[in-house]
């Protein structure tokens, strides 16, 4: 068998990537064997503000004029719709706050997301004893059902295979590499955390930072729009909303546990006011990385090796305009941007 392109693992980085291969018609092939979940527990959310600090996002208008046409495009040949829209509502812990977020208004790209009126009234269930700031032209990508129905689509045009990638059988050539009896131009690494146990780049400076989510059923909870405070609520319809994410650093097993959950229902307590049931607790590992910026790239020895990593919590805006930079630079020799390329971790010909 021969292709263009072997892609190692299907979440955000491998299904953005997949999906540029697609529009390039280029012929490629998947491994997937399930053991990375950050993607299909992520929240899924997009907006180009941080609301810690009321920053915007790093390239966020470029991050979304790449993301959500790419992710429309799925939409409309699976004819499903995974982009659910809406605005989120950022509980004012201060006047403090209110201040910094008036005082962000005055940032030329932050202007056309963020209201300039403080939300006075709190929706019945909810409590903000000083208000809400609301963002706008934010929204949640449905990741798991775009994965699953991504996966069934490459299932059916034998495109995936779901068994675990074994490294030590490439075998790199003078151009491209074999594996297994598959023939290719580029080896493309989507693995997550996964990373860690690649021996082609697990020197890279990649950490796995556990996140815990909960579903739940709140019938008395009736808002269509995004509650951000020291967590997030998402509405996922019929009353039903994902609830999230803790940051454990020290844990890296990827099972929920009872500390998670207590945190998250502890930090719900101080502004949900209404009663809910607990529906699923989820959980994953965060590819993330030092300097907060993606690892996009190829081997310093091995140029038909690559990779697409290290999206960190943002990966829904970023993973797309990432998979473009890195097929660009694989099939034209683009340069990739120095903030995103891992030969920022390099030292001569080799890694730190």
């Amino acid at each position: 068998m021969e292709v263009d392109y072997i892609v190692v693992g299907l979440g955000l980085a491998g299904l953005s990537f997949v999906s540029v291969l697609e529009e390039n018609e280029q012929s490629f092939l998947v491994f997937e064997d399930g053991s990375q979940s950050s993607s299909l527990v992520a929240g899924g959310i997009y907006n180009p503000v941080q609301l810690k600090r009321f920053k915007p996002v790093w390239q966020a208008g470029k991050q979304l004029e790449a993301a959500l046409p790419r992710y429309q495009r799925w939409a409309q040949k699976f004819q499903k719709t995974y982009d659910h829209k809406f605005d989120i509502y950022r509980v004012f812990a201060s006047i403090s706050e209110q201040n910094n977020w008036f005082s962000a208004l005055d940032h030329p790209s932050l202007a056309a997301y963020m209201d300039p009126k403080i939300i006075r009234s709190a929706p019945e269930g909810l409590q903000a004893d000083h208000g809400f700031g609301r963002v706008q032209h934010s929204g949640r990508i449905d990741t798991a059902s775009l994965l699953g129905d991504l996966k069934h689509y490459l299932k059916a045009t034998k495109k995936i295979q779901g068994t675990a990638f074994d490294h030590r059988s490439v075998v790199l050539k003078a151009s491209g590499l074999s594996y297994k009896g598959i023939v290719a131009k580029y080896l493309v690494f989507c693995e997550g955390c996964g990373l860690l146990q690649n021996p082609f780049f697990n020197a890279l400076p990649l950490k796995g930072v556990k996140g815990e989510t909960l579903t739940i059923h709140a019938p008395q909870l009736r808002i269509d729009f995004m509650v951000k405070s020291s967590l997030f609520v998402v509405p996922l319809g019929n009353h039903f909303f994902k609830v999230g994410a803790t940051f454990n650093r020290v844990d890296a097993s990827a099972f929920p546990t009872e500390e998670g959950r207590t945190e998250l229902q502890e930090k719900l307590a101080c502004f949900l006011k209404v009663p809910y049931r607990i529906i699923e607790h989820s959980a994953g590992i965060r590819p993330t990385v030092k300097d907060r910026r993606p690892l996009v790239g190829v081997h310093p020895k091995h140029p038909q090796l690559a990779l697409l990593n290290g999206l960190g919590a943002r990966g829904v805006m970023i993973a797309p305009k990432m998979a473009q930079e890195l097929y660009d630079h694989l099939s034209q020799n683009v340069p990739l941007n120095k903030e995103i390329d891992l030969k920022r971790f390099m030292s001569g010909n080799g890694m730190l």
